[in-house]
């Protein structure tokens, strides 16, 4: 007689059938903490730090304010958690900017990323150019340590793309300047280029045109 073994995943689901449960309510925590940011974001970039309430959160994002404290403890760590993730958002791009790759390829991948997020996350950038705004009181010491280091590095990429004769001589750290300003403007000033371009707000077509010129203008001025 044959009896059927069974494979040590199955023994192991069998033997602990927490370990479901538990993926299971990391899942759920998980899936909540997204849609608690999202939230967050839209009212902070609406009022502000300051205006913005823990019951107007939960009530754009559907849970209960009892979540929002359980996950995020105050009002506080939720909006430091907001422009965590905003800045770590905006600089994942940046990977692609290194010695070997090619610098028109790479440059014009950073600037469509940021673009995009431009028209996909605007709340975002707005959350961000506020508090810049304000003196930047919780984000300064990131902006002068990790960040620095970071645009640094990179701006030594471009300065090597440059000392290699691979693009037209420009300064790397100002060159992320000018493309956050020229990127980050479609969000936070949407409602400006709206007007002007007598639009009531911008649509997919004329961000698409956006981003060509400011690809375009951007990859000409470094010779590119």
């Amino acid at each position: 007689m044959v009896t059927a073994r069974r494979t040590a995943p199955e023994a192991k689901a069998k033997a602990d059938p927490a370990l479901d449960s538990d993926s299971s309510q990391g899942q759920i925590r998980q899936a909540n903490e997204r849609v608690i940011l999202a939230a967050a974001e839209s009212i902070f970039a609406r009022a502000g730090f300051g205006g913005a309430t823990m019951a107007a959160i939960a009530q754009a994002s559907g849970l209960p304010k009892a979540n929002l404290h359980y996950y995020f403890g105050s009002k506080e760590a939720l909006y430091r958690t907001v422009l965590a993730r905003i800045l770590n958002d905006w600089l994942v791009p940046t990977h692609g900017i290194t010695l070997d790759a090619d610098p028109r390829k790479a440059l014009e991948q950073y600037i469509r990323a940021k673009m995009a997020l431009s028209a996909q996350r605007p709340d975002g950038s707005k959350v961000f150019a506020n508090e810049l705004l304000h003196g930047a009181p919780v984000v300064k010491e990131l902006l002068s340590t990790d960040l620095r280091k970071l645009v640094q590095g990179k701006a030594a990429v471009v300065q090597a793309w440059v000392d290699a004769g691979r693009m037209a001589p420009v300064d790397g750290m100002h060159l992320f300047f000018t493309i956050w300003a020229a990127t980050q403007t479609y969000a936070d000033f949407d409602v400006q280029v709206s007007a002007v371009l007598g639009r009531k707000n911008l649509s997919a077509k004329e961000h698409a045109r956006a981003t060509e010129h400011v690809v375009s203008l951007i990859l000409r001025g470094c010779g590119l």
